[in-house]
């Protein structure tokens, strides 16, 4: 089974500003704040994640999900699955955004 890359470009589709980030390992970063343009960026539909979105490399949740599926197990994406809408989605650990702001 291939390692799993942590680090991914996120690239802002508002300003193109383009940033190298290391990807959480316990969640899935739903917000992300551009520090150039300060737009909050979201995951697309259908995303899980703003790294699956807007990053060069998807998120490990999704990473190990393809090295399942490659290996001719049935894993998939618990993040990117079971019904959920972005809405009502939650982000386990802290909130992103609370964290932007101690930063500020």
């Amino acid at each position: 089974m291939p390692a799993i890359t942590l680090e991914s470009v996120l690239t802002c589709p508002h300003c193109g500003l383009a940033k190298t980030e290391t990807m959480p390992t316990d969640a899935c970063q739903f917000y992300y704040e551009c520090e150039n343009c300060k737009v909050l960026l979201r995951p697309k539909p259908g995303d899980c994640c703003v790294f699956c979105s807007y990053g060069s490399v998807k998120c490990p949740p999704v990473q190990q999900s393809s090295s399942f599926r490659e290996a001719g197990a049935l894993g998939h994406c618990s993040h990117a699955s079971g019904g959920t809408t972005s809405a009502s989605r939650t982000v386990p650990a802290t909130d992103m955004r609370a964290d932007w702001q101690r930063h500020e």
